[in-house]
């Protein structure tokens, strides 16, 4: 697993107590654990450097919220330890390790008025009120609720609502990191490119430590500088959006990575190639594969048309072609397996039944053993 990578973020600003969070853990919610289904977490190993722009991405129940929660000091850890610059708070609570938390859905006081809600946390530790003020009005700012300060939080549409939430969350100047749990689930989807916007500037301008768990993997790709991607329980790869999608280390991370995912093929290598559904591919002389069955992988991209016969290409049927505006899609069937192949929208004209050679070894092929990266 390519756990525990060391990002260095040397901007820190004026009074930040921001943290680097190192886990060592596995969580389980039942008792005497005997095996992986009986656990929430599988055991993981990872750090967060401050400042930086972290994404937990995985479909529901794959760990990720049970994951920021422990970070967060809402649940202890089974096994294992949380560090905050080194110190162990596993079992302290999210004030005592100064974490500031935003919810799927907006946590605000409705009677209060907005400047008032933005105003609660730094009121409740005792901040001069000038410096309040200051602060509120830099986070209104920001979050484009200037205009509103003065006006009641009930009365306000629910995107307003959720960037109260926000602003709640990243009012306190000195918090170690702020945590977003699916934050965007509750705001129509035309309005969610506008809060992931602010995000991504409330991070350049603030350079807070964000870490925010998504299952929308554009919200997380275009978010984050860095992403774990979560299964069953298991951190199975982190790395930039480049990384996951150019050399995904799990199939699931190229299975759930991309629109339409990456293509598999089931293999086999031998003395004399790859064997795949009849056809022998022969390999590349810098790609060095174990013998025994392999997949290969190939994402829609990076999977093209080719002459009949072509090295490291193969046969295949067309099923159909859909125009999506911007690009079309093919589907072809090889030996029982639906590819799909992304084409330019001027691509030649194709119909169903129409035999094609796709080249499916190239620089952006990868092979999988045990469903895990070999080359």
């Amino acid at each position: 697993m390519r756990m525990g990578y060391s990002y260095c973020f040397p901007f820190k600003r004026e009074g930040a107590d921001m943290a680097r969070i190192a886990l060592d853990l596995a969580h389980a919610y039942r008792r005497n654990p005997q095996q992986d289904s009986d656990y929430a977490l599988l055991p993981l190993k990872m750090t967060f450097e401050d400042g930086g722009a972290y994404a937990l991405l995985g479909p529901s129940g794959c760990g990720k919220t049970t994951l920021l929660n422990i970070m967060s000091g809402l649940v202890a850890p089974s096994q294992g330890s949380v560090l905050f610059d080194g110190r162990d708070v596993t079992h302290e609570t999210p004030q005592q390790r100064n974490i500031a938390q935003v919810f799927q859905f907006p946590v605000i006081y409705d009677t209060m008025t907005v400047a008032e809600n933005l105003a609660f946390p730094l009121r409740n530790r005792k901040m001069a009120k000038a410096q309040i003020d200051k602060r509120v009005g830099e986070i209104a700012e920001i979050l484009e609720l200037s205009g509103q300060l003065n006006q009641r939080a009930a009365g306000l549409a629910a995107d307003a609502k959720q960037k109260i939430s926000l602003g709640r969350g990243l009012v306190r100047p000195n918090v170690s990191a702020v945590l977003f749990d699916e934050p965007l689930t509750v705001i129509d989807p035309h309005l969610k490119w506008q809060l992931r916007r602010k995000l991504k500037q409330i991070h350049r301008e603030l350079k807070l430590t964000l870490i925010y768990v998504t299952h929308d993997q554009v919200e997380a790709l275009t978010f984050a500088d860095h992403v774990v991607v979560m299964t069953r329980g298991k951190a199975v790869q982190m790395g930039s959006p480049a990384d996951l999608f150019e050399r995904p280390s799990h199939t699931f991370v190229g299975h759930f990575i991309g629109s339409p995912g990456m293509n598999f093929l089931s293999g086999h290598v031998t003395a004399t190639g790859l064997q795949i559904g009849g056809e022998t591919l022969s390999l590349p002389s810098d790609r060095v594969l174990p013998m025994g069955d392999i997949k290969l992988g190939i994402r829609p991209e990076y999977l093209s048309l080719a002459n009949p016969h072509t090295e490291g290409s193969l046969p295949a049927t067309v099923a159909r072609v859909q125009d999506v505006g911007t690009h079309m899609i093919l589907s072809a069937d090889f030996a029982g397996s639906m590819l799909k192949v992304r084409l330019s929208a001027d691509a030649l004209q194709l119909v169903a039944g129409d035999t094609v050679w796709l080249k499916v070894i190239g620089a952006y092929s990868c092979f999988y053993k045990n469903e895990e990266i070999v080359a």
